[in-house]
Formats: C-alpha cells, sequence, structure tokens
C-alpha cells in the first residue's frame, strides 16, 4: 500500500520535473498546484532533499529536481518515501524469515506481485509524465504452472492466457 506522503512526493516530483529546470520553485506554488498544505508540503521536501531528489532553497522554500526527469523512476521516489513497497509483510525488505516461507502456497504469488510492481514502476520515469500516455515497459508473468498472465509494451497491456488443455 502506497501512503498519502508517497502519492504526494510523486505529485510534487511530477511538478518540479515539469518546471524550469533552472530556478527554484517557491513551495507556495507547488502547494497550490497540488492542493497540499505549506506545513505537510515541508516535511514531503525535507524528506525528498535528505535523500538527494531535490535541492532546496532556504528563505522562500524553493525546490528544484537534483537530476534531470529521465533518471528518477517511481520506484526510486516511492522507495525513498515509503521504503518498502512490499504486498504482504514477510517480503519486505529486512523482515524476520517466516517459519512457513519454505511451506507457504501463497508466497510465490506475493514475489511476483512484488517483482511485478518493482518493474512497473522501475521502468516510469518523471519523463514519462511530459507525454500524454505514459508507457507500459513491463513483460512479467504473474501466474505460472497451467495458467500464464503475461503484461506486455506498447503503450498498452494486453493480457494472454493460457490454459492446460
Amino acid at each position: 500500500i502506497i501512503l498519502q506522503e508517497g502519492g504526494y512526493a510523486l505529485r510534487v516530483m511530477i511538478d518540479l520535473s515539469q518546471q524550469d529546470p533552472e530556478s527554484y520553485t517557491p513551495l507556495k506554488e507547488i502547494a497550490a498546484r497540488q492542493e497540499i498544505s505549506e506545513k505537510y508540503l515541508e516535511n514531503i521536501l525535507k524528506s525528498l532533499v535528505t535523500q538527494g531528489f531535490i535541492l532546496g532553497l532556504r528563505g522562500k522554500g524553493g525546490a528544484t529536481p537534483d537530476k534531470i526527469p529521465e533518471e528518477y523512476t517511481l520506484a526510486s521516489i516511492l522507495h525513498a518515501t515509503e521504503g518498502s513497497l512490499a504486498a504482504v509483510a514477510c517480503l519486505e525488505d529486512h523482515a524476520p524469515e517466516c517459519a512457513r516461507a519454505g511451506q507457504c502456497p501463497t508466497r510465490p504469488i506475493w514475489e511476483k506481485l512484488n517483482n511485478l510492481i518493482e518493474d512497473y514502476l522501475g521502468s516510469i520515469t518523471l519523463a514519462d509524465f511530459h507525454k500524454t500516455i505514459i508507457p507500459c515497459k513491463i513483460e512479467s508473468s504473474i501466474i505460472s504452472e497451467g495458467n500464464e498472465i503475461t503484461a506486455v509494451s506498447n503503450n498498452e497491456v494486453q493480457i494472454y492466457i493460457e490454459k492446460d488443455g
């Protein structure tokens, strides 16, 4: 689950990537465009500065991305603000090994879902938001052993299901 802070951080980074890269965008302008309170936005910007995603300007509270839009993926921004994107606690980074991991019938499903999420969010950069269509750049098997669903590129997701006999 992506929390409010992660969603706001994405919106802020997309917003900043669409501004003049040679100047700092005032906090008030970002807050107004994104409909985020200035106080809450300050906390998000502090986190993004600490993580090295943006450069902050004290005083008027401006910000600008530290890199070009192509160098930021949605996954990297969410990892910086959310930590793990794991669907279940047992797959989070540094989680203690689950006693049932070897015999858990659902673990492979969660692992594949996590890989799909990571691949998808890792394939989208801030530069993609300068386009009208966000491409789906993944190809990943979700379910195996008789049924297979595959997500394919070309600006749309195509699903193929193969069933036994």
